[in-house]
């Protein structure tokens, strides 16, 4: 389980608090609007931003001042963050060890994982030598060798057309099934979060709420949400 418990982050006049439980192996989307603090919300999950106060658990271990490598998460950014300079096997590599130093059995763990994703033939590629798509595909694949309990998505895919963006939300799912990783994922869309979420968290007014089961949430929107929906 990961836990928020009264926790508040502050950033100058930007404010936002959350206090709840996500169950591990959950599916759920982060919605709210354009500043509102999603993508904030998630970084101080993984580690990225600072907590003003309270404090975040997961299973009861509190990861509140840890590293980022020291939590049980694997974030895919909005940019895939992969290296320009590297192959995209050793961008895949460096979600085992930063050094890339990779033993036999760790290197065969990089090829399952490109295999998984399709790009069985792309591992000596650079970034910019694939599509968009592809390079989702890349950033996927390192998260997959992470081998955490979360998958954390911060737009990954909002670049993309829909039909290839609904692609790569289907493999994001099936991977996350494979592995028994939870999954949250920041989206501006609704439509994104049917058809991946379990449950949906609204951020909103300095909130972050609850995560509520999706159709209930979107079907019945509280007033900031429809607002939101339009």
């Amino acid at each position: 389980m990961l836990s928020l418990n009264k926790v508040e982050i502050a950033q100058g006049d930007f404010r936002l608090s959350a206090h709840f439980d996500m169950d591990a192996g959950q599916r759920i989307a982060v919605i709210g609007p354009s500043g509102a603090g999603k993508s904030t919300l998630v970084n101080a999950l993984c580690g990225f931003v600072d907590v003003a106060a309270g404090e975040i658990t997961q299973d009861g271990r509190d990861i509140t001042t840890a590293l980022p490598s020291e939590r049980g998460m694997a974030m895919l950014f909005q940019d895939n963050n992969l290296f320009a300079h590297l192959s995209i096997a050793q961008n895949v590599g460096l979600g085992i060890r930063p050094a890339l130093r990779l033993t036999q059995s760790e290197t065969a763990q990089v090829m399952t994982a490109l295999d998984r994703v399709a790009l069985q033939g792309f591992a000596q590629r650079k970034p910019f030598e694939l599509s968009g798509g592809q390079q989702s595909r890349a950033a996927l694949a390192r998260a997959l060798v992470h081998r955490k309990s979360w998958m954390v998505l911060d737009e990954p895919f909002a670049a993309l057309g829909p039909a290839l963006r609904a692609e790569m939300l289907d493999l994001v799912a099936e991977v996350a099934s494979e592995t028994g990783a939870g999954l949250l994922m920041v989206t501006h869309s609704p439509e994104d979060a049917r058809r991946i979420a379990d449950q949906v968290i609204f951020v909103g007014d300095g909130v972050a709420h609850a995560p509520m089961e999706t159709a209930e949430l979107l079907n019945n929107p509280p007033p900031a949400l429809k607002a939101y929906l339009g």
